[in-house]
């Protein structure tokens, strides 16, 4: 074997990579043990507990804190640890509306109208809908009169043709989601989701948002379907107020002190006395010198700060912790000048804390007595993002103007802005508002601007968070501004985003969600670990029991490839879900596949007298060219999976594709240097045990004589199941048809869907409600309020069915009951549908495609692209025939399309394996006076061996996990269980027939 010391070097150092990266998630689970023990499973008291390390060293030989750990540990997804997934629309309709300064002409309002009929239904987006439905409602009409409005004419102007109109409403559209993107991004960062994942969906207007562990599923709506507010403040200099922090730190220590003492009254009137004295003092008259003269307490502020943790360091900290509660956990701005002295820092920067401390800050600055200390013109803000990788967040101390004590401009005046670089090079903001807001900013911007000592800073404010804090230099007159700061790229295009986020206020709705709670997680993840463990196990044995020595060596490559497979998920950041579960069990037998070739292709080596060393090698050399063919058409499945799928689906495609990877690298090198080594300590290897040395030996089966006959009974099949599909059609999951669907464990387990399914008809609708078994639980779907956008809708849809099902004992239910809900709105439901069969289709079109690349004839690549629907056809059949026979709930939903495709996947696989011996039996015997027939037969006989033995270990891997598996995935599982059995049939049976029949010339 050539290059084995490269192939060595790269294992050894690719495990190195994988055990490094894997050991995150080991640590991070041994430190949320730890937390566990600690609070007794006080779930809040863990939260604590991990917040109050997250900046501690967890990892004593890199040093790496528990944020950083927890950061880099294999995520799981929503369906193994529970959370919330929220898909939301952003609302072009209203944001076509506010571009046209809500013109009243009744033919737009009828495009608007009948536009948002047709997405529903349509593949177009909704832009080219609109401009289509305006143009057959106005032939001939303009839309430029329309959108030349005040605000947009540098843009769009009066004589502008419908096509420029088009391409303008395209790209605020595209601006409308780029910048709701912003903003949701920023939202979730603020609730301090771990593993958070927020992606726009390419050629939508939709945002997929997925917040594992998520345990509030109605703040969350409430904070996602919340209308972005912009605003401007202008702001206090940190010298103005710390003498007010000063105050406020003496009143909460002396409450402190009051506290310990248990005395009442005479603190009180303490407390009073300095409340009244501190109120007094408003930040504007307090002067330079003020400050100055408190600057004794910044040495111990910054001192305190450090890093001794010595015994005496730490009881210090402790007893300046009492004396001084605000400053201990938020540090003042300051700075140390030339000789050494702490100095307040200009700027409206007033201190900042760790995002653990945020809270308890904002606890004491909003307790009623601290309130009445700060003057009413004031208040503190956070910055939107952490200055550094510390989690240090900056605290600003924003002036409120007017009577209303309000900001001195509100963001819906921005008519634009961009990302622009400035004379040096360096990233700015471009802002320009509109006539109103010029003139407002220029009277804001002179008054800022006329301390010439003390510029002041004009805060940007997007939903109570502080994203920008520039200094204003001179009066800016014209209303086009220059932000300019230290900023990236990236961060001055966001900030670009959010200063039109105030211009275009194109409102998000929630179109689905899923939320599943944290039993129904753990149980998938009790689940996952079992099938995956038992799966692994049986193939282990079989390999073993069928290959004897030879199996061992599978064996351990199958292991290393588990192990390298889970070591660059985790090294790519990629989420592990259950059907990524399924996808690890899958790859299993993709690894044995590849052992299975190359174990057949030795023995008929050996077969031939040629010693094990020779034969070794060229088994793995004839075997490679099959193992390629299957391997990539297999990976493309994936490819595809991942490039149309979404959530779930895409994990899933991500660990398939990872899992052929490093199932090649291990079969084809791996094994191959474990082979090597056997061979030189002189190791008697064995590929067989008596009783499997001759399996399949010398099989003479008829299948190309026979092939009209499984014509017949595959389109008799496939007939019977497109009758039913016509006249009984699927049983759909919500994701297909839109609803809510609810997950609901009863304390009575006597409850029967058809006790549920009465009530729910009885007070939800009749006919709008679907009620099934799922696993130990019963699931109810319903279609109730589903066209109701109002934010209360879930709890109202959620509160009827709990009302509703109350009304019997028997099915009495409390929240807590439902362990997972699900809400697809009809919009989602259509595009799912069309994009699932276009997908299918589009899947089948590509592996024809490169079948005819690699075997070089179109017989072949119909022969796949017809073994492939026929196999698809066959799985939808049964799902239809046999919906409300078998026991457990055959739903078409995503995972199902998932199945689908990979059923595809290893049909392609297990074709291109018998095509690939085909070609070679027909190389080796072109004489005319071979009949192709008989040795295209010949061929299929020769592979059956291998094709029986991988379907047989495949399906026993698919049993295990259809059995073990979970309810979560039993759909699923059952899929690719009866679509292996059809893949395997349909290579022998149909797929090389074909080429029989429509190739009987260029087959000589």
């Amino acid at each position: 074997m050539q290059g084995k010391g490269v192939v060595k070097f790269f294992a050894i150092l690719l495990a190195a990579v994988c055990l490094y990266q894997l050991s995150f998630t080991w640590v991070a689970h041994k430190v949320e043990d730890d937390a566990q023990r600690h609070a007794k499973g006080d779930t809040a008291k863990v939260k604590v507990y991990l917040d109050s390390i997250a900046t501690q060293p967890v990892y004593p030989v890199l040093g790496h804190n528990y944020q950083y750990v927890k950061q880099r540990e294999l995520a799981l997804g929503l369906d193994l640890k529970g959370g919330m997934s929220v898909t939301m629309q952003i609302s072009l309709n209203e944001l076509v509306k506010k571009l046209s300064n809500n013109n009243t002409d009744p033919v737009f309002n009828q495009a608007i109208a009948a536009a948002q009929v047709d997405v529903n239904t349509s593949q177009q987006d909704y832009i080219s809908l609109f401009v289509n439905e305006y143009e057959k409602l106005s032939p001939g009409g303009k839309l430029a009169a329309i959108f030349s409005t005040k605000d947009n004419q540098d843009r769009i102007k009066f004589n502008a043709s419908n096509s420029e109109v088009e391409a303008y409403l395209k790209d605020e559209a595209d601006a409308a989601v780029k910048q709701s993107y912003t903003i949701l991004n920023t939202r979730i960062d603020q609730f301090g989701v771990a593993n958070a994942n927020i992606q726009l969906q390419k050629g939508t207007d939709r945002i997929l948002i997925e917040l594992p562990g998520i345990k509030e599923p109605d703040r969350v709506r409430k904070l996602l379907s919340g209308t972005a507010k912009l605003e401007f403040y202008e702001t206090y200099d940190n010298a103005q107020v710390y003498q007010l922090l000063t105050n406020i730190n003496g009143i909460i220590a002396a409450k402190i002190k009051a506290a310990k003492k248990d005395t009442t009254k005479a603190v009180a009137q303490t407390l009073a006395k300095n409340t009244a004295t501190t109120a007094s003092k408003t930040p504007a008259a307090a002067k330079d010198t003020a400050a100055k003269g408190a600057l004794s307490l910044l040495s111990k502020v910054q001192k305190n700060a450090g890093k001794d943790t010595s015994a005496l360091a730490l009881n210090n900290k402790s007893q300046f912790a009492d004396q001084n509660p605000l400053f201990s956990i938020l540090t003042p701005g300051v700075y140390r000048d030339q000789s050494g002295q702490p100095q307040l820092a200009p700027g409206p920067i007033v201190g900042s804390a760790l995002v653990k401390d945020t809270a308890k800050v904002n606890q004491y600055l909003r307790s009623p007595d601290i309130k009445a200390a700060i003057p009413q013109s004031m208040k503190f803000l956070w910055s939107v993002k952490p200055e550094d990788k510390t989690k240090v967040f900056q605290l600003y101390a924003i002036r409120l103007a007017g009577a209303e004590n309000g900001p001195v401009l509100a963001g819906d005046v921005i008519n634009d802005a961009h990302q622009d670089v400035d004379q040096k090079g360096s990233p700015e903001v471009i802002m320009v508002m509109n006539s109103q807001g010029a003139d407002k900013w220029r009277s804001v911007t002179s008054v800022a601007a006329a301390d010439q000592n003390h510029k002041q800073s004009i805060a940007i404010v997007l939903d109570d968070n502080v994203y920008s804090a520039p200094v204003v230099q001179n009066e800016i007159s014209g209303g086009v501004s220059s932000i300019s700061g230290n900023f990236t790229v990236e961060e001055a295009t966001d900030l670009a985003n959010v200063l039109k986020a105030g211009r275009l206020p194109a409102p998000a709705h929630i179109v689905a969600e899923a939320v599943v709670g944290p039993s129904l997680g753990a149980e998938a993840i009790h689940a996952g670990l079992l099938s995956s463990l038992i799966g692994l196990l049986v193939v282990l044995v079989f390999m073993i029991a069928y290959y004897n020595r030879a199996g061992t060596v599978a064996v351990v490559a199958v292991i290393i490839n588990i192990f390298f497979l889970m070591g660059v998920l985790t090294s790519l950041g990629a989420v592990l879900t259950m059907p990524g579960v399924a996808g690890i069990v899958l790859t299993l037998g993709i690894s044995v596949d590849a052992n299975v070739l190359i174990y057949e292709r030795v023995r008929e080596e050996l077969a031939l007298g040629k010693s094990i060393r020779l034969s070794v090698a060229d088994g793995f050399k004839h075997a490679l060219s099959s193992i390629l063919d299957s391997n990539i058409s297999t990976f493309l499945t994936g490819l595809i999976l991942f490039v149309f799928g979404t959530g779930t689906i895409q994990g899933f495609a991500i660990t398939l594709m990872i899992g052929i990877v490093t199932s090649l690298f291990c079969s084809l090198l791996i094994s191959r240097i474990i082979f090597e080594w056997m061979l030189e300590k002189g190791w008697d290897i064995k590929f067989s045990n008596p009783w499997s040395s001759h399996t399949f030996k010398n099989a003479n089966y008829a299948f190309v004589k026979k092939r009209y006959i499984f014509y017949i009974c595959s389109a008799s099949f496939i007939a019977l199941g497109l009758i039913s599909m016509a006249t009984r059609g699927f049983n759909y999951g919500v994701d297909f048809v839109g609803g809510r669907t609810y997950v609901i464990r009863f304390a009575d387990k006597n409850v029967t869907t058809e006790d549920v399914r009465q009530i729910v008809e009885k007070n939800l609708g009749q006919g709008n409600n679907e009620v099934k078994t799922f696993g130990s639980d019963i699931s109810v779907t319903t279609k109730y309020l589903i066209d109701d956008n109002a934010t209360n809708a879930d709890a109202k849809v959620q509160g009827a069915l709990i009302k509703a099902l109350d009304t019997n004992p028997q099915t009495h239910i409390t929240k807590t009951n439902i362990v997972s809900s699900q809400k697809v709105a009809p919009t989602i439901a259509n595009g799912l549908k069309k994009s699932a069969a276009l997908t299918v289709i589009f899947a089948i079109i590509i592996i024809s495609t490169y079948i005819l690349i690699r075997f070089r004839k179109w017989q072949f690549s119909l022969g796949a692209m017809i073994a492939t629907a026929h196999d698809a056809a066959m799985v939808l059949s049964f799902f239809s025939i046999f919906k409300d026979v078998l026991p457990f709930s055959l739903d078409i939903d995503q995972s199902f399309i998932a199945a689908i495709l990979t059923v595809i996947g290893y049909s392609i696989n297990d074709t291109v394996v018998v095509f690939d011996r085909i070609r070679e039996f027909l190389n080796l015997h072109h004489s005319k006076t071979d009949d192709p027939k008989t040795v295209i037969n010949n061929a299929i006989n020769n592979t059956l061996s291998r094709t029986i033995i991988t379907a047989l270990t495949v399906l026993l891997i698919l049993l295990v996990l259809f059995i073990f598996g979970g309810d979560v995935i039993r759909g699923f599982s059952f899929a690719l269980l009866i679509g292996v059995c059809f893949g395997t049939y349909s290579s022998i049976c149909i797929a090389t027939p074909v080429i029989v029949d429509f190739g009987k010339k260029d087959l000589r």
